[in-house]
């Protein structure tokens, strides 16, 4: 029972989430970016164009381009995808037709490029986050990459160059320009509001005082840490490695200690997207 309670929230959180998700960016394009001509990327700008062509409604347009790509995901992606991708759409078209009548917040380009990338950035952010999507472009792009060389992101930024390229032809090049600050803007808001502001980094450390420096970070910085045996390459000598992971905050001071240990230690450190369970709770110092 308890475990069904629990399925059941967290479906629950997830359709609100995007629906919240999908409600933003319905909020940033139809009260900063859409009054002003400026355009977003992928199926939402190719709706702009079409809407403002045609003068029927962006929600309508919306909607009839992206249901093909939602039936190829449901086959080849998965279920869960693809239905949370249409509960985001469904509520971005239903959101934007509601605030389509509503008084734009300025009528300064650029503070709508810059505001409504903002918010738009944070609204997909959110329904990726939460498992959907919320433009057809990027399931095709998954499609295609099965069948080509080309990673996702290159497939997407391919179809974004010519649709943002259409913004110039049809609303001058200016708004063209601010079209690329929003979507700049938009596509760097997706990653932080995906990996959130507290980024975290995996370290990697090889010492011939690694016992000394996994002591210090424990004591010192609250970090756990783990050993492994390696062996080197070249020299065939035992090596003994430490992994840890820690915040983007601790990573001058995690430098600090390994320094003052031992200054020809090797040391590498990347960029970790996501960190759950296990010990990554930071510990009390003392």
């Amino acid at each position: 029972m308890e475990k069904k309670k629990s399925r059941s929230w967290y479906l629950f959180r997830h359709i609100i989430l995007i629906m919240i998700g999908a409600v933003l960016v319905a909020t940033g394009l139809e009260l900063f970016m859409v009054p002003n001509n400026v355009i977003d990327g992928g199926i939402v700008g190719i709706s702009i164009i079409l809407s403002y062509l045609t003068g029927l409604n962006l929600g309508l347009f919306l909607l009839v381009l992206n249901l093909p790509f939602f039936l190829f995901g449901y086959k080849q992606i998965g279920k869960t995808f693809a239905l949370s991708t249409l509960l985001g759409v469904l509520t971005m078209a239903v959101s934007t037709s509601l605030f389509h009548h509503v008084d734009k917040v300025t009528n300064d380009p650029l503070l709508a490029a810059v505001f409504g990338g903002i918010i738009v950035g944070i609204g997909v952010g959110i329904v990726i986050r939460y498992g959907g999507s919320l433009d057809g472009t990027e399931v095709m792009a998954i499609l295609l990459t099965k069948q080509s060389p080309f990673s996702v992101g290159q497939i997407v930024m391919f179809f974004n160059f010519f649709i943002l390229g259409s913004a110039g032809f049809v609303f001058g090049w200016d708004r063209a320009m601010y079209s690329l600050i929003a979507y700049y803007i938009a596509f760097k808001m997706i990653d932080i509001t995906i990996e959130g502001f507290n980024e975290t980094r995996s370290v990697w450390i090889i010492s011939e005082k690694s016992k000394a420096i996994g002591d210090a970070l424990l004591t010192r910085l609250g970090r756990g840490v783990t050993y492994f045996n390696a062996e080197g390459a070249y020299t065939g000598e035992d090596k003994e490695v430490i992994f840890c992971v820690v915040t983007r905050l601790e990573e001058a001071k995690l430098k600090e200690i390994v320094e003052e240990i031992d200054h020809e230690a090797f040391l590498a450190i990347g960029h970790v997207h996501d960190v759950r369970g296990g010990r990554f709770k930071k510990k009390d110092i003392h």
